[in-house]
């Protein structure tokens, strides 16, 4: 295979990588490490990598940049692909030797989805890309099932205009339905629908328990196994915590990678939301020693660990026109947060306002006093699990309805 544009002989179904550096060596790499699969196509110069993308019928699908280039840098190869409406929305990842952080920044203003510091990892650079061109192509389906809806929006207004209003506002309930399933239990969500309680996302102030929850060993584990494992585990992962989350009516505030947060008496109040809240992350701890002894046998090391807190906070919607989510801000969630980060794996940690709503269901031990990032005195803390008789850590009478 000779150095400048290049195909390597695949399906037409492939996604097609452009790979750009003035080194030969370094795009020789990329070659061998993407072809097995994608088609990849090289430029060894920014105004060739512009004609490659701009000049075609046939742009890549990504592009892999480099910043270093004489003439043309990977900066300004950058700004004239995102200048142009056929080609702005192609992800582009840089990959550079500068890396200062105002070099990043840069690049992530310009347009750049994602920025990766050489010498490079194989393994992350084929997982970031996999992870870009799955964004991509979701976003472009649902451009096209978005026009398509158009579509059929406007030709149903000419057969029936009441029948036009009907489809706004069914379509309106699907994106509303849609919107809570991702925080809010099955169950909570036909609450809501159905008028039993007020919308959640208006900004109110309520006593929340929290929980935060996260894998020990996850950064390890992924430097070290094939992207394929990590998804596996992730799956396996998701779908216990997951499940365990929605049997105990929990709200889902925050859900990235190994880490989740859960909460509990928001929308709907229950009796005891901290006891609830162990409740679940004894489930939690129990379902993972399984999942965990699997992980062993095949040589992951992870563990999980657990922080519940209990306080008041500020609940609503978060973000700008388009664009918003459910979030909850105060003082619990931090402290949730930092005693996640200070439990061991197979440890749940939880504050004194926890720790005495619970105590005469559970077994505890003081861990001590303290000292957590961004609170001026020691917490009081304590280590809590099931009772030794304890068949069933489900809450028998479940968060009320």
């Amino acid at each position: 295979m000779t150095l400048g544009e290049a195909f390597v002989p695949d399906s037409h179904a492939m996604a097609t990588i452009l790979i750009v550096d003035d080194t030969p060596t370094n795009l020789a790499l990329m070659v061998e490490l993407l072809r097995p699969h994608y088609r990849t196509r090289v430029a060894t110069s920014g105004d060739r990598a512009i004609a490659l993308t701009l000049d075609t019928n046939d742009p890549p699908d990504l592009i892999l940049l480099d910043i270093m280039m004489p003439v043309v840098n990977g900066y300004d190869v950058c700004r004239r692909i995102k200048a142009e409406p056929r080609t702005r929305d192609i992800p582009i990842i840089f990959l550079s030797a500068m890396g200062a952080v105002e070099d990043e920044t840069l690049g992530l203003e310009l347009g750049g989805v994602d920025y990766v510091t050489k010498p490079i990892r194989p393994g992350i650079v084929l997982a970031r890309v996999r992870t870009h061109l799955a964004m991509a192509r979701q976003a472009r389906e649902r451009e096209r099932l978005v026009a398509r809806l158009e579509q059929q929006a406007g030709e149903l207004s000419e057969l029936n205009r009441t029948l036009e209003q009907r489809i706004a506002d069914g379509v309106a309930q699907l994106e509303r339905l849609s919107r809570l399933k991702r925080y809010f239990s099955p169950s909570v969500v036909d609450l809501m629908l159905s008028g039993g309680t007020e919308d959640p996302l208006k900004s109110h102030r309520r006593e929340v328990a929290a929980a935060f929850v996260d894998l020990r060993g996850f950064t390890a584990f992924t430097e070290t196994s094939d992207p394929e494992d990590v998804m596996q585990v992730m799956h396996q992962y998701h779908d216990a915590m997951g499940a365990l989350v929605m049997s105990h009516g929990g709200t889902l505030e925050h859900f990235a990678g190994d880490g989740m947060m859960v909460y509990f008496n928001d929308p709907v109040e229950i009796d005891n939301p901290a006891l609830v809240a162990v409740t679940m992350a004894i489930g939690m701890q129990a379902r993972f020693a399984g999942l965990e002894q699997d992980w062993h046998r095949r040589g992951y090391s992870l563990s999980l660990g657990i922080g519940v807190a209990l306080g008041f906070a500020t609940i609503g919607a978060i973000g700008f026109e388009g664009r918003r989510d459910y979030g909850v801000i105060g003082n619990v969630t931090n402290l949730a947060a930092r005693l996640c980060g200070e439990a061991r794996g197979g440890q749940i940690l939880v504050s004194q306002r926890v720790h005495g709503c619970v105590t005469d269901h559970v077994c505890s031990a003081p861990v001590g006093n303290m000292q957590l990032k961004g609170f001026a005195n020691p917490v009081a803390v304590y280590a809590v699990s099931a009772l030794p008789d304890a068949a069933d850590t489900r809450d028998p009478t479940g968060p009320s309805r």
